[in-house]
């Protein structure tokens, strides 16, 4: 009993692995959607897509697109009496 509970524990971890090729590719993906989706904005902006001026506009919009639509948790937590209140969120 003991050693089958230990089995699945270890193939379950096992199935979690990803390989090199398969983040590799992975990776490979998401370069090309951000290629296509910043891509046209960078050569509106004057960038050629063959610059490495371009290049780091399409990683400046992708980051900046990161940080606007990504959700953390916050928490507000005000303090104060009528009239004067003090809030404070992070």
């Amino acid at each position: 009993m003991r050693k089958s509970i230990l089995l699945v524990g270890v193939l379950v971890g096992l199935a979690g692995c990803v390989t090199t090729e398969e983040r590799s590719v992975r990776m490979q993906a998401e370069v090309d959607t951000m290629i296509r989706t910043y891509g046209p904005a960078c050569e509106k902006l004057g960038y050629k897509s063959s610059e490495d001026g371009w290049r780091d506009c399409v990683l400046r919009l992708s980051a900046r697109d990161d940080r606007r639509y990504t959700r953390y948790p916050t928490s507000t937590s005000c303090f104060g009496h009528r009239g004067f209140f003090n809030c404070t969120t992070f």
